[in-house]
């Protein structure tokens, strides 16, 4: 089911078109990564999701509504665009319990949502003296009040340490596979990104670049078959005479399209030549940011 849909999003602050007819949507279950260098459009894309900036035309949804029309915004998106919008002289369960209040949800979410995200033995300490890493757990935690089942978080790693950020990566995936959210996730850690979502959107200077799995983006389709062995020049006219396209990289390697693993495992197997390696060959999620992104 599609959670989050942006359709010919066009936005400009003078003479400058911060977004340029993007579209793109978020299904449920998933965890979306949304990516793009600095000044791409990424904050006034999901600023305009959020109902906090009007576009010029086009439209940005949340179950197929403007956020400026759910009856209980709480209840259906969690938010997080910074981690600095707090009272520095509130404690933290007391930050909590205002939203809860504002929301109509009981006073309990508080407790509970900082339980989830790990600030329960901070609940009485005031903001003031939170690391960046904390404020990013509680404005988290907001986000968590009204049980959502979908989520928009701007650079929600930033000042995680290393264990952190290995939680909050679990955390997230925990949301869209067992509980069905769905999660746009923006940010610049390209390498936490891979490791985290199943969707990726790209823009560059307000224009889409690329949607698409990151699997799809990663291994150009599923297309290229790295194969080694010892008779690479036995092997090669085998498989393409199976029907394969084939590229001898260095001494033993070749690059394969056209066949699976196993078809090009039984090729081997019928010319009794041994494999000592047959992997689907990768692009790591920077180097195709980069390609996709650089000179645009």
């Amino acid at each position: 089911m599609t959670a989050i849909e942006i359709k010919n999003l066009v936005k400009s602050f003078g003479a400058v078109k911060a977004v340029d007819d993007v579209s793109f949507s978020v299904e449920a279950g998933s965890v979306t990564g949304f990516l793009g260098p600095n000044g791409a459009g990424k904050t006034t894309t999901l600023r305009s999701l959020l109902g906090l900036v009007t576009p010029d035309s086009g439209e940005a949804l949340v179950n197929g509504r403007p956020y400026t029309s759910l009856a209980a915004p709480l209840t259906e998106v969690g938010a997080v665009l910074e981690a600095t919008s707090f009272h520095p002289g509130r404690t933290a369960r007391n930050h909590l319990r205002i939203m809860c209040t504002a929301a109509g949800l009981p006073a309990k979410r508080a407790d509970e949502a900082l339980d989830q995200v790990g600030l329960a033995d901070a609940a009485n300490k005031r903001v003031l003296g939170f690391s960046l890493g904390m404020r990013q757990r509680l404005a988290l935690a907001s986000a968590l009040l009204g049980s959502p089942k979908v989520y928009i978080l701007d650079e929600p790693a930033n000042g995680l340490d290393p264990a952190g950020i290995e939680w909050l990566r679990g955390f997230l995936r925990h949301l869209a596979h067992d509980d069905g959210a769905a999660v746009l996730v923006s940010s610049h850690v390209l390498s936490e990104v891979e490791q985290t979502v199943d969707n990726v959107v790209i823009i560059a200077k307000g224009r889409l670049v690329r949607q698409g799995s990151l699997a799809e983006l990663t291994t150009n389709g599923g297309e290229v078959i790295r194969v080694r062995t010892v008779k690479a020049a036995e092997l090669a006219p085998a498989l393409e005479a199976a029907g394969a396209q084939v590229e001898s990289v260095d001494d033993g390697v070749l690059r394969v399209r056209g066949l699976d693993t196993e078809a090009i495992g039984q090729v081997a197997l019928d010319q009794r030549i041994v494999l000592t390696e047959v992997a689907q060959e990768r692009s790591d999620l920077q180097k195709v940011f980069l390609e996709l992104t650089e000179g645009r």
